[in-house]
């Protein structure tokens, strides 16, 4: 099942690239879209038969490679990567139901997105780190030469300035992995083998450095988030959906399964600097945002925040956090793409994202009101507005990171009250107000338009609701990093004894991911 999850996507890129006949564009995108459906299909079928309280990898396929390099072919899926794998094939069908019908080059687009959706599913199953690291390159060139053809005015600038970064992100990621066989003495780069291997604090605080650089790149961290902005602008909504929803997941998935799993113990010693990297990130990307008069790059800015509070609950690392930083990648996912559908459906019917331009588009006449109602929607969730699934994630990353980092954490909800400033500006401007005489005669806008968001933004509710049917996912995977966990939390802020019951037991309910969550539920 894990294999077609990836080779299903190649095979449907094969096919729609070298199909014998000549289709109409429409015709290219309704192909891939049913490869699309297939894949999402197999992974939900994957979840249904997912044991949740196994924390290990599951489903696991190994076929030797090159024995030689430590290169073996070997899958496998937890409560970690489960949810995102299922992200990136949900988010992969909308990216392609999105895109424009009448797109030029229609065999080349379609196939470049199927196998970039392949790559990713590759990068988050993979427990061989060499076969990570292939997964994580191969992604590049579709993205690459998505930006690059089918982007802005700038798109060359862009997509090269997403590559160099990207190259040397991978290069230190590698570079990390071979010192770590070096050290070790062996060069076997399977997941399970390498755990096992106890180097120096000094040798892992070296590696988990690299580490940090090269996924805080992708993550993408200040300061290196300056090719996210050009890259958002410049590409198509479709690639800025899977750009924001998928892509930047692989720098957090990254740290968390690589940088925590790997280097506990230098985890510990950096997790004070972590920290206080987030509220940077946080604090600059909010900041960045509120100064913004395009739509597209105040949205662009809003992700280097939001991304930074995975940093913070990561640096955290008690059981209650890892849950919201699983949690926070996901909504972060499902929030940020359908913000950028909306906007793009902004930029098609009324020619501009430029804030000074476009005004009362909430017109129920003349304007965007049902577009403009969701984008009311999308920016709630992104604010942390109880009843959606952002203020949910951000709740568990804030509570469970308060006990170990109060400082740190106080200064990043500061970020939270900031979203809600971009956000109004967005909204005040681009959607109250007196419709702008130079948007004017809108162009109707379709089903095929408003579908996605409005799907998007029933699934931020639902989920926002029930939010324990998203985190039964990764419970049994997180509890399991519980030992390293409870020894941060201790060593951070101890927790008294105390003879009330009632006092006892929140102490139990903090120490444990599935109790402190039923608790914030009852």
């Amino acid at each position: 099942m894990l294999s077609g999850l990836i080779w299903i996507p190649v095979l449907g890129a094969i096919l729609v690239a070298f199909w014998p006949q000549t289709l109409a564009s429409h015709r290219y995108r309704t192909l891939a879209l049913v490869f699309a459906i297939i894949t999402l299909g197999l992974s939900v079928a994957l979840a249904s038969q997912f044991i949740q309280l196994e924390p290990g990898q599951q489903f696991q396929e190994a076929l030797p490679w090159l024995d030689n390099l430590g290169l073996t072919y070997r899958l496998g899926v937890d409560g970690l990567s489960l949810p995102l794998v299922v992200m990136n094939c949900l988010l992969t069908g909308v990216a392609i139901y999105s895109t424009d019908g009448e797109i030029q080059r229609p065999r080349l687009y379609y196939g470049l997105l199927l196998l970039l959706s392949a790559a990713v599913t590759g990068a988050f199953l993979a427990q061989n780190l060499l076969l990570f690291f292939l997964f994580y390159e191969v992604e590049l060139i579709p993205l690459y030469l998505l930006i690059a053809i089918w982007g802005g005015a700038r798109r060359g600038y862009a997509a090269t300035k997403f590559l160099i970064y990207t190259a040397i992100s991978g290069v230190l990621v590698l570079a990390s992995y071979f010192g770590l066989a070096w050290l070790s003495g062996s060069f076997n780069f399977d997941y399970e083998t390498v755990i096992a291997h106890t180097l120096p604090l000094g040798q892992q605080v070296v590696l988990l450095s690299l580490l940090l650089i090269g996924f805080g790149i992708k993550v993408p961290l200040f300061p290196f988030h300056t090719w996210l902005p050009d890259a958002h602008v410049e590409a198509s909504t479709p690639i800025s959906v899977m750009l924001a929803g998928v892509l930047l997941k692989l720098g957090t998935y990254g740290l968390l399964r690589f940088g925590y799993g790997l280097f506990p113990d230098a985890w510990q010693v950096v997790a004070p600097w972590l920290a206080s990297w987030a509220v940077v990130s946080v604090l600059y990307g909010a900041l960045a945002a509120i100064a913004q008069t395009d739509m597209k790059k105040m949205v662009a800015y809003s992700s280097i925040a939001h991304m930074g509070y995975v940093l913070l609950a990561m640096a955290a690392a008690t059981p209650l956090s890892l849950i919201g930083t699983l949690m926070q990648m996901v909504s972060h996912g499902l929030i940020s793409a359908m913000l950028f559908l909306l906007v793009g459906v902004v930029y098609t019917k009324a020619g501009s994202r430029d804030l000074n331009v476009v005004r009362g588009l909430l017109n129920p006449e003349r304007g965007l009101p049902l577009i403009g109602t969701l984008m009311i929607v999308g920016v709630m969730a992104s604010a942390g507005i109880p009843g959606m699934v952002g203020f949910i994630s951000e709740f568990i990353v804030f509570r469970a990171s308060f006990a170990v980092f109060p400082v740190q954490t106080l200064l990043c909800m500061v970020g939270t009250g900031l979203t809600a400033v971009y956000f109004l500006l967005l909204m005040n401007r681009a959607f109250f107000g007196r419709l702008s005489e130079a948007v004017e005669n809108l162009p109707p806008v379709t089903w095929r338009d408003r579908a996605p968001a409005i799907f998007l933004a029933i699934l931020i509710v639902v989920l926002g609701i029930q939010p324990k049917w998203l985190t039964i996912w990764g419970e049994a995977t997180i509890t399991a990093m519980a030992p390293v966990s409870e020894t941060v939390v201790v060593k951070a802020t101890p927790i008294p004894e105390v003879a009330d019951p009632t006092e006892k037991l929140l102490k139990e309910a903090l120490l444990t991911s599935s109790a402190a969550i039923a608790l914030e539920a009852n």
